[in-house]
């Protein structure tokens, strides 16, 4: 089984039994950099390997274009550069991560993806505030998973907050 086919296992199955929401603190976890990131699994709708992508004219540059997903057609962003992070060439661990906000399907380029963490609320704590505004946008919190931290997104925010003009 491979990597891929063993996340897409993990997300499917429902190993929780009588709980309401068994999406209640879990985010998938992925790596962009070196950086450990996560996004809350309710989120998530599959996991992908990279494919062709057209692109789009006149798009923000993180937006790297569509995809055609089983005759939807989604647009993808490059997690990377909407973080502000050097461009890198996508190999055979690149994955899109589909997740779905306001019935509006995006695909997520990631480096690559980790695994499915519970991180319980006691165990977030709220970004640092070291700068005011654009460094702490898109994160919703620090996972403390272990002696590591993850970084949590905000999807909302990755998705709709536009950069501010220049």
């Amino acid at each position: 089984m491979t990597e891929k086919e063993r996340l897409d296992a993990d997300l499917l199955e429902d190993d929780e039994g009588g709980e309401e929401d068994t999406q209640e603190d879990k985010f998938l976890t992925f790596v962009i950099s070196r950086e450990d990131f996560g996004i809350e699994i309710r989120y998530v709708t599959e996991i992908i390997g990279i494919q062709g992508i057209t692109e789009v004219p006149d798009m923000p540059s993180y937006i790297k274009g569509v995809i055609n997903l089983r005759g939807k057609v989604i647009p993808v962003m490059d997690v990377r550069l909407r973080f502000g992070v050097d461009e890198r060439s996508y190999d055979d661990r690149t994955c899109i991560i589909v997740i779905n906000i306001n019935e509006q399907p995006v695909g997520l380029i990631v480096d690559r993806v980790l695994e499915v963490l519970d991180i319980q609320k006691d165990a977030i704590e709220p970004p640092p505030q070291m700068r005011k505004g654009k460094s702490n946008k898109f994160i919703q919190g620090m996972g403390k998973v272990g002696d590591q931290v993850k970084i949590l997104l905000n999807a909302n925010r990755l998705l709709y907050d536009e950069e501010e003009s220049a």
